[in-house]
Order: C-alpha cells, then sequence, then structure tokens
C-alpha cells in the first residue's frame, strides 16, 4: 500500500501529465520551432542554402476532390458547385461523391450540380472508411482532396494545398477548419479549437501535423493505404500513416474551410465519445506512431495524444488521492483537494451557461470536464466494440458562410 509520501507524489504526477500535454507541450512546440527557425535564418546569412520554399505557380498536380456523403440532400448541391469554383485549373480538377447507403435525393442533386467532371459512386452503406479506400486508389488526380459534405471551401483552398506537393518530401497537407454558428458568435468550443489550431501551425512548422481535420487536408495518391472498415477517425490514422513512413505533414493557413457547429448538447457529447473511441483504436492502428527512431513523431504522438487520451483517468487517479491525503494530511493537502473540487464546481455551472463575470471561465471548465467524460465514454465503447465506423448524420441545412463560391 501506497504510503501518504508516495500518495502524494502519485497526485502531482497526475496533476502534472495533465497540465504538461495542455499547457507545457504548446510552450515546447513554440520555443523548438523559434530555434529552428533561428539556427535556419544563422545558416542563410552565414552562406547557406536559402530556407525559403520556391515554388512554381505554373505547375499544379492534377487534383481529385473525394467527397464521402451519406443523406446529404439539404447540402450536397452546394458543396459540388463550391468545389468546382475553387480557383484551380478546370482540367486538372475532377470531383467523385461517395454516396454511402444514401436513401434520399444525394445522388440525384450531385449528379445534377456537377456534370461532366463530377463522377457519382453509390453502393450500400458501409461507413467512410470503406468510401475513401475504394475511391481515393482509383482517384484521376496525383493530389487527393479529402473533404465532407457539410464544409465549403474558400476559393484559394486547392492552390494553398496543392503547392506544398512541389516539395517532394511532403507526403500530405493540412488545412485549416473554421468554426462557426448562425445562433451565437461565443459559444464553448471556439477558444479551445482556436488553441487547437496554433498547436497544427507549429507541428506543421516542424513537417508533422498530428492528425488533420476530416473537412480538409490533401495526400498525394500513390501514399494512400486502404483503410479497414472499421476505422473510426480516419482522418487522423491517414495522415499519421504517412507520417510514420517518413513524410512530411505540413499545415496551412491559408487553405481555409467552414464548417458549422452544433447547438445540440446530446449530439455533442456523443459526437466527442466517437472521437474518443477512435482515438483509442488509433492507437491500436498505428502503433509505429510510438516508435523513438521517428523522432518528433512520437514526442509529439505521447505529449499531444496520447496524454490527452489518458487525462480522464489521471485526473480521476488525482481527485481519489487527494481525498485520502486530505483525510490526515496537512493544510496543504487540503488546498490541493478543494481547488480540484472548485474547478469541477465551477464546471458545473458551465453547464448551465451563467452569465456575468464568470461565464466565460465556467463554459471553459464545463467544456474541458466533458470532453474528458466522453474521452472515458470513448475508451469504453473502443473496449466493449459497441462504437460503429458509420457516422450518424447531424441534422442540419445547407451551409451559409458569407464569401465563399458556391458556383
Amino acid at each position: 500500500m501506497l504510503s501518504f509520501g508516495r500518495m502524494e507524489l502519485l497526485v502531482l504526477a497526475c496533476l502534472g501529465l495533465v497540465a504538461y500535454s495542455y499547457l507545457g507541450y504548446p510552450l515546447v512546440l513554440v520555443v523548438w520551432t523559434g530555434l529552428r527557425e533561428a539556427v535556419s535564418g544563422a545558416r542563410f546569412l552565414a552562406g547557406g542554402p536559402d530556407r525559403r520554399s520556391r515554388r512554381r505557380d505554373d505547375r499544379w498536380p492534377s487534383m481529385t476532390v473525394v467527397v464521402a456523403a451519406h443523406d446529404e440532400e439539404t447540402c450536397i448541391r452546394q458543396k459540388v458547385e463550391n468545389c468546382l469554383a475553387l480557383d484551380y485549373p478546370p482540367e486538372l480538377l475532377d470531383v467523385v461523391v461517395g454516396c454511402d447507403g444514401c436513401s434520399d435525393r444525394t445522388a440525384e442533386l450531385a449528379r445534377a450540380a456537377g456534370g461532366a467532371r463530377v463522377t457519382v459512386v453509390e453502393a450500400p452503406r458501409a461507413g467512410k472508411a470503406a468510401v475513401l479506400s475504394r475511391l481515393v486508389p482509383r482517384a484521376r488526380g496525383d493530389v487527393v482532396l479529402l473533404t465532407d459534405a457539410n464544409t465549403l471551401l474558400e476559393r484559394g483552398a486547392a492552390k494553398a494545398l496543392a503547392r506544398h506537393f512541389q516539395d517532394r518530401s511532403v507526403g500530405a497537407v493540412v488545412g485549416r477548419l473554421r468554426l462557426y454558428n448562425r445562433v451565437k458568435r461565443d459559444y464553448q468550443e471556439s477558444l479551445y479549437w482556436k488553441y487547437e489550431t496554433v498547436l497544427k501551425y507549429h507541428e506543421g512548422k516542424l513537417g508533422c501535423v498530428l492528425g488533420a481535420n476530416g473537412g480538409l487536408y490533401a495526400v498525394r495518391r500513390l501514399l494512400f493505404r486502404p483503410l479497414r472498415e472499421t476505422t473510426i477517425i480516419d482522418d487522423f490514422v491517414v495522415p499519421i500513416r504517412i507520417a510514420a513512413r517518413g513524410w512530411r505533414i505540413p499545415y496551412d493557413p491559408e487553405a481555409v474551410a467552414y464548417e458549422e457547429t452544433t447547438e445540440e448538447v446530446a449530439a455533442d457529447f456523443a459526437r466527442r465519445a466517437r472521437i474518443g473511441a477512435g482515438d483509442w483504436q488509433a492507437l491500436a492502428l498505428v502503433p509505429e506512431a510510438l516508435d523513438p527512431r521517428l523522432g518528433f513523431l512520437p514526442f509529439a504522438f505521447v505529449s499531444h495524444k496520447l496524454l490527452r487520451w489518458l487525462a480522464p483517468f489521471l485526473l480521476a487517479a488525482a481527485l481519489a488521492g487527494s481525498l485520502a491525503l486530505a483525510v490526515t494530511g496537512g493544510l496543504a493537502a487540503r488546498a490541493l483537494l478543494l481547488a480540484q473540487l472548485a474547478f469541477y464546481g465551477l464546471a458545473l455551472a458551465g453547464r448551465r451557461r451563467p452569465s456575468g463575470p464568470w461565464r466565460r471561465p465556467a463554459a471553459l471548465a464545463w467544456y474541458f470536464v466533458s470532453m474528458n467524460a466522453a474521452l472515458a465514454v470513448g475508451l469504453w465503447r473502443f473496449v466493449s466494440g459497441t462504437q460503429r465506423a458509420a457516422w450518424s448524420r447531424t441534422r442540419r441545412a445547407a451551409p451559409d458562410v458569407p464569401g465563399v463560391p458556391t458556383a
């Protein structure tokens, strides 16, 4: 049985690991990328090679846009028109819509909107991973842009992604997904999403973005490996597999897509739990990401992902340990327990969406707690095998983003 001294160490270690993943790792990234830029600049000034990438605007790879769709009749026409309106040579761009067991007019509307440059492939319901595994290897383009039916792309997004493939060391490129809400501008996920975007930006500078946004990323077609039909989060597994084979994966903030968030609490929690199950599944599907010989990749994988997935259990262990220490411990032990209880109390207040100066901290605390609860539920679903790979469509209208082309 642990002594109180060891129990205190356990509590501090659990809280420290969570703090490192959310606060320490970003600081490490900022310092790492800053030092790397400084060293590169010093070498250039000393007569070394030009660190700036030189790209030619008259050479663009052929590109296929692949959209997996399940009962998307409310937005598929606008999506196809948006893809065809991208600023990209028309002769080099085509669109493939994979209808995954659609029971509505998705296929009909996609064909009507696209003409000769759009191919619609219908198949029984099997899930997004099965759609991608069937369509990506057969795509015409050397580069495949993967996007979702409910996502709208800015006009320059395709070129912003494609220009990176002039560098032969690049295997995939991740774009920037911007979330919006028709009802309220200041929603709970916004600050956390911006935080994650900053991490992707700095990881991209090191050539290793951990996971893409399913709404917008591109890969070299020849590097894509078919996925198991049971794969839950393809946009994490696909780029990680490419990175583990030594290819660079940069991030381009100028390649922008827009996606609407949901206000349905139950649907949002279910989405996060599904992602949580997919996270643990990804660890089993891509164990090579932990290979220490791969350099930055395993370090980032543990710091940014694995510790996050373990956070619910680290937090629970810290709370249980603090409760045990508070019985016979000193003032410091009780203060640590009270601090944790105050945080969870703030989170409960955030669930009710209070007004006043505590509104933002309470909302963030609730988002953090509910996100970790969803991760724990996701682990249970993964272990019990109850999480399906096929996604459940969220009810939504056609996207409405001012300034984004749809024709």
